[in-house]
């Protein structure tokens, strides 16, 4: 009995030495950011003899005509639109495979499975040249318009396995009350939904966020430049790099996905767990 207690205190001291080496990179991030350029490549050591405490401030104001006042709104832009995009187009398409039987159900659905599957490499190409045809380069439409239309296997395959998990005798009782389906999805199912939406919201929000591949090959106009964007112009700069400064902005950078998955941990920490689990 006494040997409870002893391995439950190793468990726990265990856990927090690994979630501090995890942590470290943001810490050093964090730290870096004060320090001057000479510190962050010189020393190995995490803590500085001098610091310097406008790196926030210039880095701020950016490099050029445009700061990163410009860069965070253009991301907002981008962002808010393409995430709200997909969980409504991901809640409908999902509904639709999960709860209803209609002509080539499985052949539809096997191919959905196999875009999954694809590399986004193999895809590149066409997808640039059926934009540029439809005049939607440097604006936000290559992002926004498939997001509309559920391009995203991998929401919709989560929502499908979570709709499964909801009885299906809550859709029955719904119809003998008078519901139709868009009522039975909107007030019977959607509530019970939340943590798998809140996990498609702040999945597609991260990787939206963080995205730099394809906003650089969208996106040429240094006005419409995501976060992403305005990080690497920082580095094209013609003088030398103020690295501090770079960091500085990465910190900002990733503040806003560091909250939003604390504030909505409840719920992606139960849609996680949840989805693909049958009852």
């Amino acid at each position: 009995m006494r040997s409870e207690p002893r391995n439950k205190w190793l468990s726990y001291l265990l856990l927090i030495l690994f979630g501090l080496v995890m942590i470290y990179p943001l810490i050093w991030l964090f730290v870096s950011s004060f320090k001057t350029n000479q510190d962050i490549f010189g020393s190995s050591r995490l803590f500085a003899d001098t610091y310097v405490w406008d790196s926030y401030k210039l880095g701020w104001q950016g490099t050029g005509l445009y700061g990163f006042d410009t860069f965070f709104k253009n991301t907002l832009i981008l962002v808010i639109p393409v995430v709200i995009f997909t969980i409504v187009s991901s809640v409908i398409v999902a509904y639709g495979f999960a709860r209803f039987n209609f002509p080539l159900k499985t052949l539809l659905f096997s191919l959905m499975m196999a875009t999954l599957m694809l590399p986004d490499a193999t895809i590149l190409i066409p997808r640039y040249i059926l934009f540029n045809e439809l005049g939607w380069l440097d604006t936000y439409l290559p992002f926004i318009v498939p997001a509309a239309f559920a391009t995203s296997a991998f929401f919709i395959y989560l929502m499908i396995q979570f709709y499964r998990g909801l009885p299906r005798d809550l859709d029955e009782s719904a119809t003998i009350d008078g519901c139709n389906s868009f009522t039975i999805l909107t007030r019977v199912l959607l509530p019970l939904c939340k943590p798998a939406i809140f996990s498609v919201g702040l999945f597609q929000f991260m990787w939206t966020w963080n995205d730099f591949f394809n906003s650089i090959i969208y996106i040429s106009s240094v006005s419409k430049f995501t976060v992403s964007l305005g990080l690497r112009l920082s580095l094209d700069a013609s003088s030398a790099v103020s690295w501090n400064q770079v960091l500085a902005m990465s910190v900002v950078a990733v503040l806003p996905c560091i909250l939003l998955f604390f504030l909505a941990q409840k719920y992606f920490v139960e849609g996680i767990s949840t989805t693909g689990l049958k009852g």
